[in-house]
């Protein structure tokens, strides 16, 4: 149903941002309170922004929820396939200073045991779209990361890159209950909802009030307030959700990926483009919806649920079981129909019905995904992009029926755990992500079932850049003994 359209609205108000001189001033929003929506109806985009003036988000001791985030209840055995020389992933050489690391890794073409991790119970696997390097969660809460490691974003103290999962020992006093892979930087979340960052810092993504080149330890970010319950990582941004349903962002806000009404742009001396990041968690305070006619309405009483990020792009799930999505447009990833970029989040219109809501939500490199209430799996953007995009939200024809327990995509393939079968699909060029197995079809422009997985049940899938690693089931003998039968991957070292 559509909104009164307004020109004022009351909300939690925001602290005005300071201008810094020699830099285009431009009025900014830290709140809906200081939006006006006349003025934005009429605006041209791409806007430089004022530099923030917020200071770090404190809540009193005493006003605190005390909060005991649980462990996923998966536990399994982790298996990889795909790309592992981490260093020359999306690139087209190994890099002078990891010369020595030129020819260790391989692509797996089907899905291998880590030689290391047979006695460890694995209950999450993380990794990103944009990602060279991948983390796990055992059942005690425990980290463990390995892959490249430039910036320090395995969070060992160092720019070694580990071949072969190793636990993070900054973080060993931890329980662990998520984590999230940005393209060079980590965030990681306690059970008392505590958010810790390492990595690439030159764009203020590791949220710790600084732009640094890299911070190689774990240490937690600027943020004092409600605990928090989520974290994603975009390429070289951030997001964090607290228990009261507030979104927060830091980083870098190009293509208005932060949410603040602004993509951060400034010409600074020599003509060069430069931004203001945002250093230390800011609160995303508005939604809005479009009419077709192109009017800007607020969207009151969101509550996020879940935050999922691509590259350069959002997408939020609420209590409401709607999506908003916002950031870089291109390729249609933002499902509005429209290719513009989105400085705050806009409401995805087609889950805006009763019963047509959504459950779940997924991001891949240019591209999103949805489960609706009814079991449907949603994809609007592209894998392709030599093929044609996908402007708004359409059904999953090949996936219709299926119950779609876990999703994940890299830059461009896609793996599903659905029912007991493992899907997996993505065009050329591939590095044995789709795990179809040796002397096999490497691409694939429609879903396949992953045949080398038969008989494996498969809990959570996660997928970087391009290597797909799953949480396999083995509770039983019988799954042992299938499990058993998948060859073992253990790594040279240098």
């Amino acid at each position: 149903m559509p909104r009164k359209k307004v020109t004022e609205v009351t909300g939690n108000g925001g602290m005005k941002k300071k201008k810094p001189s020699g830099k285009r001033k431009e009025r900014d929003f830290s709140s809906d309170d200081d939006f006006d929506f006349e003025q934005e109806n009429n605006k041209k985009p791409g806007r430089p922004a004022a530099k923030s003036g917020l200071q770090p988000v404190t809540v009193a001791d005493d006003l605190k929820e005390k909060i005991k985030l649980e462990c996923p209840k998966v536990k399994g055995q982790l298996l990889i396939f795909g790309a592992t020389n981490w260093d020359l992933i999306s690139r087209k050489e190994v890099p002078k200073q990891q010369a020595a690391f030129r020819n260790l890794g391989q692509n797996l073409w089907g899905p291998h045991r880590y030689g290391c991790l047979s006695d460890v119970q694995v209950s999450s696997v993380v990794s990103g779209p944009c990602a060279a390097f991948s983390l796990l969660i055992t059942t005690e809460g425990k980290l463990w990361s390995w892959g490249r490691n430039d910036k320090g974003q395995l969070g060992h103290g160092d720019t070694k890159r580990l071949d072969a999962p190793k636990l993070i020992e900054g973080l060993s006093d931890q329980v662990i209950v998520s984590a999230a892979c940005g393209r060079n930087h980590t965030l990681a979340l306690t059970d008392d909802g505590t958010a810790y960052s390492f990595g690439e810092n030159k764009l203020g993504q590791l949220g710790q009030g600084s732009q640094t080149d890299a911070v190689l330890s774990p240490a937690t970010i600027s943020y004092n307030g409600q605990p928090l319950v989520k974290v994603a990582c975009g390429a070289e941004f951030s997001m964090v959700v607290d228990c009261k349903g507030n979104l927060y962002s830091f980083g870098c806000p190009d293509y208005g990926q932060l949410g603040h009404n602004s993509d951060g742009k400034y010409i600074a001396r020599s003509n060069r483009i430069e931004f203001d990041c945002e250093l230390i968690p800011r609160r995303v305070a508005l939604f809005i919806e479009k009419s077709k006619d192109g009017q800007i309405m607020p969207v009151p009483n969101v509550v996020v649920r879940d935050v999922a990020c691509g590259a350069n792009h959002t997408l939020v799930l609420d209590s409401q079981k709607r999506v908003f999505s916002w950031g870089f447009g291109g390729y249609g990833r933002l499902g509005h129909t429209e290719q513009k970029d989105e400085m705050v989040p806009r409401l995805v219109k087609l889950f805006d019905f009763p019963g047509r809501g959504a459950s779940l939500i997924y991001t891949g490199y240019q591209c999103s995904f949805a489960v609706n209430e009814m079991g449907g799996l949603y994809f609007w953007g592209v894998t392709n992009t030599s093929r044609e995009c996908t402007m708004y939200p359409k059904i999953v024809q090949d996936l219709c029926g299926w119950k779609v327990r876990s999703l994940a995509c890299g830059k461009s393939s896609i793996i599903i755990a659905a029912d007991e079968s493992t899907i997996s699909w993505g065009p050329s060029p591939t590095f044995g992500e789709l795990g179809y197995g040796d002397n096999k079809a490497k691409s694939s422009t429609s879903a396949q079932e992953v045949k080398t997985l038969d008989g494996v049940y498969v809990e959570q899938v996660a997928m970087g850049y391009s290597h797909s690693l799953v949480i396999a089931r083995q509770d039983t003998e019988q799954e042992q003994d299938k499990l058993k039968k998948l060859p073992e991957y253990n790594p040279r070292t240098v």
